[in-house]
C-alpha cells in the first residue's frame, strides 16, 4: 500500500513539475525569487523533451508501481499519461522538438514580461 501511495505521489510531483516548468514564469511575476528555481526547471524540461530523454521520475514511478504489486509501463511519463491529451496521433520527432521549443518560447515571453514589470531586477536589486 505504501509503495502505491509513493507511486501516486511521484506521479503528482511529475505532473506538477511539468506544469511548473511550462508556466512557472507566471508565478515569478508575483514572487520574484522563483526565477532562480524556475529557470533551471524550464531548461531541464526543454532538454528532456527535445533530446528525447526519459526523466528520472519516470523509472522511479515505474519501480514503485512494481513494488506495489502493479505493473510498470514502458516509455516516458508523457507517453504513458499525456500523449492522448497533448500529442496528436502519429507523434513525430519534429513535433516533439516543436513541443520542447514551445516550452522555451513561452518562458522567454513570460520572462520578457517579468523583466519589463520589474525594472529594478535589471540592475541587481
Amino acid at each position: 500500500m505504501l509503495w502505491g501511495i509513493a507511486a501516486e505521489a511521484v506521479l503528482a510531483l511529475h505532473g506538477a513539475f511539468i506544469l511548473f516548468a511550462v508556466f512557472g514564469a507566471l508565478l515569478a511575476l508575483r514572487w520574484r525569487w522563483l526565477v532562480v528555481v524556475h529557470l533551471p526547471a524550464a531548461v531541464w524540461a526543454a532538454l528532456v523533451v527535445t533530446a528525447g530523454w526519459i526523466c528520472p521520475l519516470t523509472p522511479l514511478e515505474q519501480w514503485l508501481r512494481v513494488r506495489a504489486g502493479g505493473e510498470g509501463y514502458t516509455g516516458s511519463f508523457i507517453e504513458h499519461y499525456l500523449i492522448l491529451l497533448i500529442y496528436p496521433p502519429g507523434l513525430t520527432r519534429p513535433v516533439q522538438v516543436l513541443l520542447g521549443l514551445s516550452v522555451i518560447v513561452i518562458n522567454v515571453g513570460l520572462y520578457y514580461l517579468w523583466w519589463r514589470l520589474h525594472p529594478s531586477g535589471r540592475h541587481g536589486r
